[in-house]
């Protein structure tokens, strides 16, 4: 049974058609929360596993009106600040105002750092990190504006707080979310703006990365153990992580800001 902890409020969530942010956009919404949900439907250049499509995010869509909330959900490419600023203006015109806002959208392919291609390098940065920064540019002036605080969750990594092999571009992009969110906690507090990542291992998602499997198998008895989880799951399911956020968009965390919360299965303890 839900806590109803975010009645009233409207969640606005990146990378929603799938996994992660599906989960955020299910759990928010059973916690009462309406929400605005954008997703880029297509797969990435340099990845190697498929993109979400338009129908994964409309099945977002009918599990959140399933929970009898209401749903802006849209197309729209973190990377392009027009088009998601244009869904931020969008969705809070019809709903009303905004509250929490989930940036989870992110790729993730498998290098060793000096072999990652130009391309693969600008896309995974461009995606994780400057559409962080996008998604932020585009909120962050209607929660201050509407006076009434908020919360802003950035999904990072482990690979955010550690140095994992063969994610060079991925590690990059993931420890800056953490930097411009410890920034955005000192600047925004004044305005009972809270800022926080999160930071899971592996999540049983659509984000497979084939690619890293060769370089496991290569450097197993050298880099495989840096991987290795403390708890005996193999995996998080993505609920686990919409678990996570919900407390942080909750009052229940109203004194936390600029934390990183590992929900890793106990790798970082390694």
């Amino acid at each position: 049974m839900s806590a109803r902890r975010l009645k009233g409020k409207v969640a606005l969530i990146t990378g929603a058609a799938r996994g992660q942010g599906r989960a955020h956009a299910v759990r928010l919404a059973s916690e009462g929360a309406d929400v605005i949900a954008l997703d880029v439907n297509a797969g990435a250049a340099t990845t190697a596993y498929p993109g979400p499509t338009a129908d994964d995010l409309a099945e977002t869509v009918r599990l959140v009106e399933a929970q009898d909330r209401r749903i802006v959900a849209r197309e729209a490419d973190v990377r392009d600040f027009a088009a998601l600023s244009a869904v931020v203006t969008e969705g809070v015109a019809e709903l009303g105002r905004l509250d929490v806002v989930v940036a989870n959208a992110g790729i993730c392919s498998a290098n060793l750092s000096w072999e990652i291609p130009v391309e693969q390098w600008q896309e995974t940065i461009d995606t994780n990190l400057t559409g962080v920064f996008f998604t932020a540019k585009a909120t962050v002036p209607v929660l201050i504006e509407q006076g009434t605080g908020g919360s802003i969750i950035i999904t990072s990594s482990v690979a955010g707080l550690r140095g994992l092999p063969f994610l060079g571009h991925y590690v990059a992009s993931k420890h800056g979310v953490v930097g411009l969110a410890r920034t955005m906690a000192n600047e925004l507090g004044q305005h009972a703006i809270r800022v926080n990542t999160l930071h899971p291992h592996g999540v049983a998602t659509g984000m497979t990365v084939p690619d890293m499997q060769p370089l496991l198998a290569q450097y197993a008895s050298t880099l495989g153990p840096i991987f290795m989880q403390s708890l005996p799951d193999q995996v998080s399911q993505p609920e686990d992580m919409a678990a996570a956020v919900a407390w942080l968009a909750s009052d229940e965390a109203r004194h936390v800001t600029g934390i990183q919360l590992p929900v890793d299965l106990g790798t970082l303890t390694r």
